[in-house]
């Protein structure tokens, strides 16, 4: 079973390089993703080859691949960049104990997915920076979009305020407690939320910021040094020196111009991304926080008592399952495995809260 999970992860990871070199607007790039696709799909072949199996009997792109293609639609192919390469390590792990098992020898592209990726690109001069920049952009903000924040923004939001009203209900006997502690829970929270994603984005705006200012000084104060830094960065594209030296020439004489590249290929800064609005964001966080946070609090507007305790806690189940379901798009687990593991994590937590609630309250009685 192991190493036909390893073979769907392969068969995965090609569909979904395959959809990103179809949606790429630059052709050198989709060569790159459509390489990584070969690269995916031929370990693929070689497990079914190990298992004496032959290639007709290759599966399919799984349910959560095509799931992250209905997600690519709809907020960008970026977003499926990122999650691909979220889940890299995972695959790289499969691949390693699937060759253990057939005694097949290691290959280091097992392991290197990413790194084989970033060579690629940083090895075909014909790979503009702005490219470069938005793939180790991703790279290093890997799962840092909107599709985990969404998630993670719920789970927050439902686990902290189910156990906040689980604990309430355990030491009162009336649903007019738990509902105001509930909906304030709700409301404090997502603010919180919304503040530190706002300080979150603000501050790495205003760094980038900054350090763009810099480098504006810099081609003002010694435009020879910042000069022979552009040519250094032709000749690390392969370019031969003599030509990199007149180009760099060439780029000087439109500072904005110069400022532009030295920004994307020294910094690794995209102007256009500072343009993302940090209130966006903190609204952003606010919402996803509180479409979670109110699930556990519903059934005490409508009932009390024990049947609302019990109504929050399948609300809430359900709720938490839908988030462990959703966290398969970024870890490639079972679906099943992640979503009960949530549901008892969630579960357990509001357990104890509702315990020492109900001590409390015996206490205070």
């Amino acid at each position: 079973m192991e190493n036909l999970t390893s073979i769907q992860t392969e068969v995965d990871a090609s569909f979904l390089y395959a959809l990103l070199a179809e949606h790429e607007e630059d052709s050198n790039v989709a060569h790159v993703f459509r390489e990584m696709s070969e690269i995916e799909m031929g370990h693929a072949k070689a497990f079914l080859k190990s298992k004496g199996l032959p290639e007709s009997d290759m599966p399919g792109p799984s349910g959560r691949a095509k799931t992250l293609k209905r997600i690519g639609k709809i907020f960008g192919y970026d977003y499926v960049l990122g999650v691909l390469l979220d889940t890299e390590k995972g695959l790289s792990a499969g691949v390693l104990s699937a060759r253990k098992q057939q005694n097949m020898k290691n290959s280091i592209s097992d392991t290197a997915h990413v790194s084989i990726l970033r060579n690629i690109l940083h090895t075909n001069k014909n790979i503009s920076g702005s490219s470069l920049a938005r793939f180790e952009k991703r790279h290093r903000n890997v799962g840092g979009n909107a599709i985990r924040a969404a998630v993670l923004g719920g789970n927050d939001g439902l686990v902290s305020n189910f156990s906040l009203v689980m604990g309430i209900a355990g030491a009162s006997a009336g649903s007019g407690p738990v509902l105001m502690t509930g909906l304030a829970g709700m409301l404090a929270g997502a603010l919180s939320m919304a503040l530190g994603e706002w300080i979150s984005v603000k501050s790495s705006q205003e760094l980038s910021e900054n350090q763009m200012e810099l480098e504006a000084e810099e081609l003002e104060i010694n435009p020879e040094g910042e000069q022979q830094e552009i040519a250094l960065i032709y000749m690390a594209k392969g370019i031969p020196e003599a030509q990199a030296k007149e180009m760099a020439a060439s780029i000087m004489q439109n500072k904005e111009q110069a400022l532009d590249i030295l920004v994307r290929e020294e910094l690794g800064i995209n102007a256009e991304e500072l343009k993302g609005s940090a209130m966006e964001a903190a609204y952003s966080s606010f919402f996803l926080f509180l479409m979670g946070a109110i699930i556990p609090v519903v059934p005490f507007f409508f009932t009390s008592g024990f049947t609302a305790i019990i109504l929050s806690t399948v609300c809430s189940a359900f709720g938490l399952f839908g988030i462990g379901a959703a966290i398969t798009l970024f870890t490639g687990r079972n679906v099943w495995y992640s979503g009960f593991r949530q549901v008892l994590f969630g579960l357990i937590a509001a357990a104890i809260t509702f315990g020492i609630g109900s001590l409390i309250g015996v206490s205070m009685n």
